[in-house]
């Protein structure tokens, strides 16, 4: 399929653009904010073929982007203008668009992940023979991977002396948020690729609304999932239908624990920049020797929820059928495979790729890395959650474990897929053997 919007008319006179990616909003938007301070400005939204290629027709994240979408042109409507969407290899398009305009400059937000730093160095060399400025900005983090380094000007491994300076850091420059000058985007009316004709339905999955408030006592709530006490800033950040300079104000004058995840955040994003190497391989090169089992019946016990326990049973069938996994659960669920049922983390770590809303490379790769002792500042592999123990210290009276497990009580709920003591020992043996 190569379906794409096609211009009404040929824009006479230099025209700017601003690239929406991973930044869905209109406040406080610094590339944005950048180039409507330049001049006229027309943004545009490329759907890249190189991303949603291979992804499931009914994909929720696919449906709440397209709806962010109409929603911003909604907004722009009001300002006389609209969002141009494309469909395909964004270079085509932006090759397109440079036919048919003549283009002064094109404005974005930095992205970190490995194909978005490929995608900008292409676009970026192919825009300077063309004589257009192709400027980036730093809009989805407060630091970027070369704001807060160590010393001797390495990169930080370990999170603590990271957050240490991370907050140093903060408390020395100034955090402004940008207000736009709406009278600048260029007139015109526009409507959204419709979803069906990208290859795509509505998903059934809905996306919950952030919250700021009713998170004073973060720290004591937020490993009890029955109480779901979290923001739901997590799929908002993915996409930037939120500030994360809004998060951070907000959690500075809310909770420490709230702001260290933010933190946490950004530390992972510069181990990825940093670390590239971490996307198919582990952290640390001496977990290489590791010898995961290859059981596909295991495997997919696991990514069904029918593993035989039931907290990890919940957690992964609330994935399946919500897109959402709750954080303490991640961590019963991630740790299950990879240390009792000694499956290779990459595989746990791209099914959960696959079914989470608020799926993000660098923090998805890093949790998963940490769960089975491979990554930076990772549990230690001796590290084994009992999947039972867990259950009854974080959901004791198993109101979230009933809600997801449904069969619990009857006959055909499987029996534990392996036993513990048994996985247990089975892991540390393989483990100490690996690193000798």
């Amino acid at each position: 399929m190569n379906i794409q919007s096609v211009n009404i008319f040929c824009l006479s006179w230099r025209v700017n653009y601003f690239w929406f990616r991973r930044d869905l909003r209109l406040n406080d938007n610094v590339g944005l904010h950048a180039a409507l301070q330049a001049g006229e400005v027309q943004p545009v939204f490329i759907f890249d073929t190189n991303i949603l290629d291979g992804l499931r027709t009914d994909d929720p994240r696919v449906s709440f982007i397209h709806s962010r979408l109409q929603e911003l042109n909604m907004q722009l409507s009001k300002y006389d203008s609209a969002l141009h969407t494309y469909y395909g290899d964004p270079l085509e398009i932006w090759r397109g668009l440079l036919s048919d305009n003549d283009i002064q400059a094109v404005y974005y937000n930095r992205d970190y992940e490995p194909y978005a730093r490929s995608r900008e160095k292409v676009l970026k060399s192919f825009f300077s023979a063309h004589g257009v400025d192709f400027k980036g900005y730093k809009d989805q983090v407060i630091f970027e991977a070369h704001d807060v380094l160590k010393s001797d000007g390495q990169p930080y491994t370990i999170f603590t002396p990271y957050m240490k300076k991370w907050l140093e850091r903060y408390n020395d420059v100034e955090i402004k948020d940008s207000a736009l000058r709406f009278g600048q985007f260029i007139r015109g009316a526009r409507r959204i690729i419709p979803l069906n004709q990208l290859g795509f339905e509505e998903s059934r999955i809905e996306i919950k609304p952030y919250r700021f408030h009713g998170l004073e006592d973060y720290h004591n709530v937020r490993d009890y999932p029955e109480l779901d006490q979290t923001s739901h800033l997590s799929v908002h950040l993915r996409f930037g239908t939120v500030s994360v300079r809004e998060c951070v104000q907000n959690a500075m004058n809310i909770n420490e624990t709230f702001l260290s995840e933010l933190i946490w955040r950004e530390f992972f994003m510069q181990i990825l920049y940093h670390f590239p190497h971490v996307v198919t391989h582990n952290f640390k090169a001496k977990y290489d020797a590791i010898e995961w089992r290859n059981e596909k019946g295991d495997f997919e016990a696991w990514c069904q929820g029918k593993t035989g326990y039931p907290f990890v049973d919940a957690g992964m069938r609330e994935l399946n059928e919500t897109g959402y996994m709750h954080n303490r659960v991640r961590m019963v669920t991630a740790s299950f495979l990879v240390k009792h049922l000694l499956l290779d983390w990459r595989r746990g770590e791209k099914y959960f790729a696959e079914k989470l809303l608020d799926y993000d490379l660098s923090a998805n790769n890093g949790n998963w890395q940490w769960a089975a002792g491979t990554g930076c500042d990772a549990a230690p592999y001796f590290r084994i959650f009992n999947p039972t123990a867990q259950m009854k210290k974080f959901d004791s009276h198993m109101h979230y474990t009933r809600k997801w497990v449904k069969d619990l009580d009857e006959k055909s709920y499987p029996q534990p897929i392996v036993d513990h003591r048994f996985a247990r020992e089975r892991c540390l043996n393989v483990y100490k053997a690996a690193l000798g």
